[in-house]
């Protein structure tokens, strides 16, 4: 392309000189002589659609690139956005994890993939997110209230992934990306083979992940004050595999496309062998530790299939789009029978169910979305729908969730009006439905219950049927005030969730954090309200952007432990009731960035949080997974570019995690930490190809320290300790169109 722009330019500026010469001596002389062969300096185009989205748009909005997601290598997706500032994640061990936006994650949370939810079973803290990080060209953060545009969920943010861009017109090529990690010892692979005509196009990829168990800096760990030692400082049964395939072909053209994208993502992954279950203690540490490599029990295997089709068509000052999906969501959780309450000793073979499955959940999801986006003046109108259907089918020996189906619509106006320059209001107004329906669950065994005064043995319901509708109106007012250097955003908005099946009808033993949970079937929908500004000022050599918010809850949903505890169903395990009161939260986000010498620059990224419980059984007391306040300084140096080095740099950030004291039991207090990670990374020439060689050094100096929102923090379980990672990503081109100046668009 800069090859073609350069002809472009000599084109442009000497044929009219030839031109006006025909004829003439000078004229002749030129064509006669013999061509000369020059190299022309390269033009570099920018793409100012980024900042440009970021002026027009109220919402807090910060965009990254496959460049960024390389460079914060993590290992999933989420790990790899946490560098930001407002975005946290859970993590699941070394290849799961859950966001957090600023401290709330589960179903308060949408991920976007290719225009639609992603569905999957959120609901569950060990439960990671089912994306290839490989294939996420462009990632987009939306933190704040954005259910006017998305519908129930999307109370904390949004967090969209887009496909990658077209192909070049008769182009082929690809590229491989080959990964290692020395933590877990993983190696895998990412490669990408794409093609183009005038019209179709085709993009397919094929990523495989092998890890082993990872490692962390202790020798012993305690898993509610049992001593556990770890053998060789790693984490027994935590290793895993994953694979994905993706293929994408559609027809464009200018004024019309239709795009169909197909993806299915598996993964076999191990959970720490002593923390799961209601018998931590029994584990067969000589099978663990003869391989750190093997998948053994306690385990998950997850597969999500995608099929989504997505179209568009272009008229005069209008533009219409519809997304078309289907996604099957299939959980497999397995465990060694072990019986508690009324369950018989010896697990019998007439059910027709594994004595090994401990859980299974079968999702599947249909989708549908339009949009008409209308330019009237100065006004940008956006009006859509957006229909959604859930079949969630369960297994297995044990119950938590009942099976459900759950049917949601909604329809929203947007109008985006640009006052003069500078100035653009935002306004939105959208209307929600949806109804849930849960299905009955009778144990598989007889337990005995004292009746009239009566001994009875009788298989327990646990669930029952259960039929409920919901609604709600939201709305968002929004302002964006542009000078030369200095940006102004403001939004206030109204968000709602509809409550989960889990929330409605859990009734059961969560043997993850070895609870026993019950649902409250008389939940209301959850409602936000959000207040967001966002002060920025730009110059050539530093730049400030600052964003408090504000969030009112009138009904939070929330998990309450009570003093009970369940003997015949729950082994013990204290009982844990869904609620709703009253949740205040506000913060802010702070990012610095300032160019010091020539090739230095240095930056700093902070974020805070507070949250509090104003109503209820834990009223003063804060919410779940908040996570402390922390500040990231940065410092860069990117040497200028050589003849085969190019856009070289390397990296080190420091980061400062404060004490999390204020926590809601049975959390438990987080005492503060510091981390230093380093990158360095650069483009290496190879015939006319750029290589991109990456490395990332994690945990640098090897800290024990604990996170307050890990999945594991609950049994004091330290995070990784260092890790070198090394990435290489290599292009090919197999084909390349020699594009003439007539057939460019």
């Amino acid at each position: 392309m800069k090859k073609f722009y350069s002809l472009c330019f000599c084109i442009f500026f000497i044929s009219p000189l030839l031109s006006a010469q025909t004829g003439s001596p000078v004229t002749d002389t030129l064509m006669n002589r013999k061509p000369i062969s020059k190299q022309l300096k390269e033009v570099v185009i920018k793409d100012k659609r980024l900042k440009l989205r970021k002026e027009e748009e109220a919402l807090n909005v910060e965009t990254v690139n496959s460049d960024f997601i390389k460079r914060h290598l993590g290992g999933s997706l989420m790990q790899s956005l946490e560098r930001l500032p407002g975005i946290k994640t859970i993590g699941i061990g070394s290849g799961q994890s859950k966001p957090l936006i600023r401290g709330m994650g589960f179903n308060r949370v949408v991920v976007v993939d290719k225009g639609l939810k992603h569905e999957g079973q959120q609901w569950g803290a060990d439960h990671g997110l089912e994306i290839d990080q490989f294939a996420a060209a462009e990632v987009e953060l939306v933190k704040g209230a954005a259910s006017f545009r998305y519908g129930s969920d999307a109370i904390a943010g949004v967090i969209d992934l887009k496909p990658p861009a077209l192909p070049m017109v008769n182009s082929l090529g690809g590229s491989v990306d080959l990964i290692g990690k020395s933590n877990n010892s993983l190696y895998g692979t990412s490669v990408n083979l794409f093609g183009r005509t005038r019209n179709w196009f085709f993009d397919s990829r094929f990523t495989y992940q092998n890890y082993g168990d990872y490692r962390v800096p202790a020798d012993t760990v305690f898993v509610y004050d049992y001593a556990v030692r770890l053998h060789e400082r790693q984490l027994r049964n935590t290793a895993g595999r994953e694979t994905a395939i993706h293929f994408t072909s559609g027809y464009v053209r200018e004024n019309f496309s239709t795009v169909f994208y197909l993806s299915n993502v598996y993964s076999n992954s191990g959970f720490f062998a002593n923390a799961h279950g209601l018998e931590p203690r029994r584990v067969d540490v000589d099978m663990h530790d003869a391989s750190d490599r093997d998948v053994q029990m306690p385990s998950q295997q997850v597969n999500h299939f995608k099929l989504i089709n997505r179209s568009q068509y272009k008229l005069p000052g209008q533009q219409l789009e519809m997304e078309l999906g289907y996604q099957h969501n299939f959980r497999q959780e397995f465990s060694q029978y072990v019986n508690h309450g009324y369950m018989p000793p010896v697990f019998p073979d007439h059910l027709g169910i594994s004595p090994e499955l401990e859980r299974q959940f079968d999702k599947k999801v249909y989708s549908l979305n339009f949009r008409d986006e209308i330019s009237i003046g100065a006004h940008q109108l956006n009006l859509g729908i957006n229909a959604e259907h859930q079949h969630n089918a369960i297994a297995g020996w044990t119950f938590l969730v009942p099976a459900f189906n759950q049917s949601t619509a909604g329809m929203f106006v947007y109008d985006k009006y640009r006052l003069n320059e500078k100035v653009w209001l935002h306004a939105a107004l959208r209307y929600d439905f949806g109804h849930i329906r849960m299905f009955k669950y009778t144990d598989w065994f007889n337990s005995e219950q004292t009746i009239n005064g009566r001994l009875i043995s009788e298989k327990l319901v646990r669930a029952d049927d259960f039929s409920k509708s919901f609604h709600s109106a939201v709305w968002s007012l929004g302002l964006n005030y542009n000078l030369d250097q200095f940006q102004l955003k403001a939004n206030i908005g109204k968000s709602f969730r509809i409550p989960i099946a889990k929330e409605l009808g859990a009734n059961g033993v969560n043997y993850h954090y070895f609870s026993y949970e019950r649902g409250n079937p008389k939940l209301d929908p959850e409602q936000s309200y959000q207040g967001d500004l966002s002060f920025g000022w730009t110059t050539e050599r530093w730049s400030v952007l600052l964003s408090p918010f504000y969030n009112y809850f009138p009904n939070y949903i929330y998990l309450n432990p009570t003093s009970e505890h369940d003997y015949y169903y729950g082994a013990g395990n204290q009982i844990f009731q869904y609620a709703q009161s009253r949740v205040a939260r506000y913060g802010a986000e702070m990012q610095i960035k300032l160019k010091l010498l020539e090739g230095w620059s240095t930056s700093f990224l902070g974020e805070y949080l507070q949250a509090r419980q104003l109503s209820g059984d834990k009223k003063g007391y804060t919410l779940p997974f908040s996570p402390p306040a922390s500040g990231l300084f940065n410092l860069t140096w990117s040497p200028p570019a050589g003849r085969i080095f190019k856009d070289a740099y390397l990296s080190a950030d420091y980061r400062l995690t404060a004490s999390q004291n204020q926590i809601v039991p049975p959390e438990k207090k987080t005492p503060a930490y510091q981390l230093i990670n380093v990158q360095a990374g650069t483009k290496i020439k190879c015939y006319s190809q750029p290589l991109m060689l990456s490395l990332q050094v994690q945990n640098l100096m090897n800290t024990a320290y604990l996170n307050h929102t890990s999945f594991y923090r609950l049994i004091e379980l330290p995070e990784s300790g260092r890790n070198v990672i090394l990435s290489l990503k290599i292009p090919f081109i197999l084909s390349k169109n020699n594009i003439s100046v007539n057939e460019h668009h």
